[in-house]
């Protein structure tokens, strides 16, 4: 994918671990990304190796073991050599990073659905607001904020908001660079509102 070699645990991993729906997107942060990185939900490394061209070093945080043995598997196999992968509690490790005032230039963050069913959308949105104003405590002047949600329960127009919020409550103002979706091989039906799922915000701090 992208000229990279990808390993799946087809038997034990979180699907395939390869997210094609992230294909186009994953180019799409690469080319925005600078300076020193972190990819929250890293998963299998999908936006840890490609940031990894563009950036100075990749930090990727997963809780999963076991998915950090397939990243460091991924890295491996492509030569990449600037990544560094931790296991860690991403909302934790992100309230430790804010409290510490530690630094970044790129924040990536692509968690797991958070809402899976209608009536978790309020837990969900307590969690996306969460890890979005941690993120950008993280990110000064110029900083790249990447920020996904998978939940087709999640509207655009709400993560937006949510985003939004999150600037105001850090007073880091954003501009919208790129507003984004799943690859163009798992396609929309306008009837359908539940095929637009993925969403995907690249945001500059200004």
């Amino acid at each position: 994918m992208n000229g990279l070699k990808l390993h799946a645990d087809l038997l034990h991993g979180q699907k395939t671990g390869i997210f094609l729906d992230q294909r186009e997107n994953y180019i799409a942060a690469a080319r925005y990304g600078r300076g020193r990185a972190l990819d929250c939900f890293t998963s299998a490394a999908g936006f840890a190796m490609h940031l990894a061209a563009s950036c100075t070093s990749v930090e990727a945080i997963d809780s999963s073991e076991a998915s950090l043995r397939v990243a460091r598997m991924n890295c491996d196999a492509n030569g990449v050599s600037n990544v560094e992968l931790r296991e860690a509690d991403v909302f934790e490790l992100l309230a430790g990073y804010a409290t510490a005032h530690k630094r970044f230039d790129t924040v990536v963050l692509d968690p797991p659905a958070f809402a899976k069913s209608r009536p978790s959308l309020e837990a969900a949105i307590r969690g996306y607001s969460e890890i979005n104003r941690r993120a950008l405590e993280l990110l000064g002047s110029g900083g790249i904020l990447v920020t996904c949600s998978c939940s087709h329960h999640l509207s655009e127009a709400a993560l937006l908001e949510i985003v939004a919020t999150a600037s105001l409550d850090t007073g880091r103002k954003l501009r919208v660079l790129e507003r984004r979706m799943q690859a163009q091989d798992h396609p929309v039906l306008l009837t359908v509102p539940e095929t637009l799922y993925l969403k995907c915000l690249i945001l500059e701090v200004i």
